[in-house]
């Protein structure tokens, strides 16, 4: 029973976010959403398909940056913004990150919430 319900509230869910997504991208020159109802379905999956190349093309030119560490960053992409997510062991990877990123074809904009990795200290300084 639990189960249903979780999938009653997450059918919901998409149903509104896609609503609201497809609401906030008419503009008053486009056509009334009632003549293009099969159109989302498959712009959908390319839209998905293409942020994840994306984020695949994203995440293979950090991996080949010199001298970067991609082990513990995240790569999300969203119709050419990309977020970066995660830790890096050095200060000046988090700008190389950014840097290399903006300069992967398809890039739009870059968030960088990328952080120092700050290893752990053996013990209390007493």
């Amino acid at each position: 029973m639990k189960t249903v319900n979780l999938v009653k509230v997450l059918g919901i869910a998409l149903c509104v976010a896609t609503a609201s997504s497809a609401y906030a991208q008419a503009s008053p020159t486009e056509a009334p959403a009632a003549t293009t109802e099969a159109a989302p379905a498959t712009n959908t999956k390319a839209t998905r398909a293409a942020d994840r190349k994306l984020g695949r093309d994203v995440r293979r030119a950090l991996a080949r940056a010199q001298g970067f560490n991609v082990s513990n960053v995240f790569v999300r992409a969203r119709g050419g913004a990309v977020t970066l997510t995660g830790t890096v062991p050095e200060g000046g990877m988090i700008q190389q990150a950014a840097d290399v990123t903006k300069g992967v074809a398809g890039v739009t904009s870059v968030t960088n919430r990328l952080t120092l990795n700050v290893p752990s200290g053996g013990g209390g300084g007493g």
